[in-house]
């Protein structure tokens, strides 16, 4: 199918013109079937986007639009072959009602743009624009998944001569380690500018296995309920943090003594930058001399500063309950480890609960212990015991909870680094993703050394965490 239409642009940038639409299918068509998804899929089967920006550069300053999006389709149709659960749709289960994946080579979907703007006019390309939006392809959901894309992507020229590349994958289908391993396939097989190449990556495996609950029933005796052996903490101090909340136990936005009533837009997505200087900085005044001593990474440490800059900032009670929750991948802690290049969600959350006063009052050095601690306990019994958790229905996403804060870490998938074009990616952004009070950590394309932490906050609260998270860092 083909189509031009024109994505009107709030402010003062240009529209973004599309010229092309097109269904991009699987270059060797799969048999249809029916994958099941573990419930770790099922938590946000919503699309999530990041746009790919490439300046200007003498290398495609003649590369027309069509030249690009005939590469990038022809790679995608060869990619889709071996990655093809992208290529299919999601399906509802009628006996139980859940999700899975229909493997049916419905095809993805693939954008051609234009727009007169220019990548220098957008400033700051690790700050957030709105602009950015208008990058990716957004489907209209009429209300049923199995007409939605699992895989979306927008390439649009700009008035420089650079070039954006805007995808947007369902988090059902692949997690981040998983949608990186896919990325780099589709770059390399679209050999724009270079030669093909065969990049150093695990045939993808996209039957979930033993993370599907039916298959882990009787393998492993879990103890009684209540067991520290088996407990998730994170779905139990989730559940904390609601009752909490519904009692009129913590202090919220606005003086409301309920759970805030939040959307997207009453969040403002901000990027920290943090050198590796300020790191290193950091630590020395956090262990002293004892640094040598002391096995602490930049997530570990930079996770514990954030947390307590977020929970003072938001102005918890000092008596509430506050944690900090973070992905943490169970490839290598499932018995036996999952297979090399499984490409579903594979993360568990680790979680730390604290009251607000023993946050705030004790050391860095103790909240770090605490993360690390939490971090070890991920374990395959803690897995089952999640999995079953989530199987009873504690499934979807919450409103935002000034007590709970979240943190998915980027920083080991250098994404900058994938050259769909000649050289890596002068940045790479995610876009408004359903839960914008979650915290990147992500990689600097020119600090590598460093970590762009983006997050969404209030604005009431925004100087104050700037306040607070900056401190000890310059």
């Amino acid at each position: 199918m083909a189509a031009t239409a024109k994505k009107q642009v709030d402010g003062n940038y240009p529209t973004v013109r599309v010229t092309k639409t097109v269904t991009v299918h699987p270059k060797s068509l799969h048999p249809h079937q029916i994958i099941c998804l573990s419930n770790l899929d099922r938590q946000c089967p919503m699309l999530m986007h990041v746009v790919f920006f490439y300046k200007a550069s003498f290398a495609y300053r003649d590369l027309s639009l069509d030249s690009v999006f005939n590469s990038l389709k022809s790679g995608l149709e060869e990619t889709l072959s071996t990655w093809y659960p992208a290529a299919g749709r999601l399906s509802l289960n009628q006996g139980d009602g859940k999700l899975n994946l229909w493997c049916n080579n419905g095809g993805a979907v693939l954008v051609a743009a234009v727009t007169s703007a220019e990548i220098v006019e957008l400033g700051d390309l690790s700050q957030y624009n709105e602009f950015f939006e208008y990058l990716a392809y957004k489907p209209a959901f009429q209300g049923n998944l199995s007409d939605m894309p699992l895989l979306v992507a927008q390439v649009t020229r700009f008035g420089c001569g650079g070039y954006s590349i805007g995808i947007g994958t369902s988090h059902s289908l692949f997690d981040g380690p998983a949608t990186y391993d896919f990325l780099r396939a589709w770059a390399s097989n679209s050999a724009i500018l270079k030669e093909k190449s065969s990049p150093q990556l695990y045939k993808p495996v996209h039957e979930r296995g033993s993370l599907l609950v039916s298959n882990r029933q009787g393998l492993t005796k879990l103890p009684e309920s209540g067991s520290s052996a088996t407990s998730a903490a994170a779905i139990d101090h989730l559940y904390q943090l609601i009752k909490q909340a519904m009692a009129g136990q913590t202090q919220t936005f606005g003086g409301s003594r309920n759970l805030p009533n939040m959307g997207n837009s009453n969040l403002v997505l901000r990027t920290f930058h943090l050198s590796g200087a300020m790191i290193e900085s950091l630590k020395s005044k956090v262990f002293g001399d004892r640094r040598g001593s002391f096995s602490c990474s930049s997530f570990e440490l930079v996770a514990a500063h954030l947390w307590k800059a977020r929970t003072k900032a938001l102005g918890a009670r000092k008596g509430a309950m506050v944690c900090l929750q973070f992905a943490v991948d169970i490839r290598n802690k499932m018995v036996p480890p999952l297979p090399k290049g499984f490409s579903g969600n594979a993360f568990v959350l680790a979680s730390v609960a604290l009251t607000a006063e023993e946050l705030e009052n004790g050391s860095h050095e103790a909240t770090v212990e605490k993360i690390k601690t939490a971090k070890n306990s991920i374990c395959d019994e803690y897995v089952i015991a999640y999995n079953k958790a989530l199987d009873g229905g504690a499934q979807g996403s919450l409103p935002p909870i000034n007590e709970l804060t979240l943190v998915s870490d980027w920083t080991r998938m250098p994404l900058h680094n994938i050259d769909f074009l000649h050289g890596d990616a002068a940045y790479v952004s995610p876009l408004l993703s359903p839960m914008p009070q979650v915290a990147y950590f992500m990689q600097n394309p020119n600090d590598l050394r460093g970590i762009d932490v983006r997050i969404g906050l209030p604005p009431q609260s925004l100087n104050a965490f700037s306040h607070y998270f900056l401190t000890n860092l310059q």
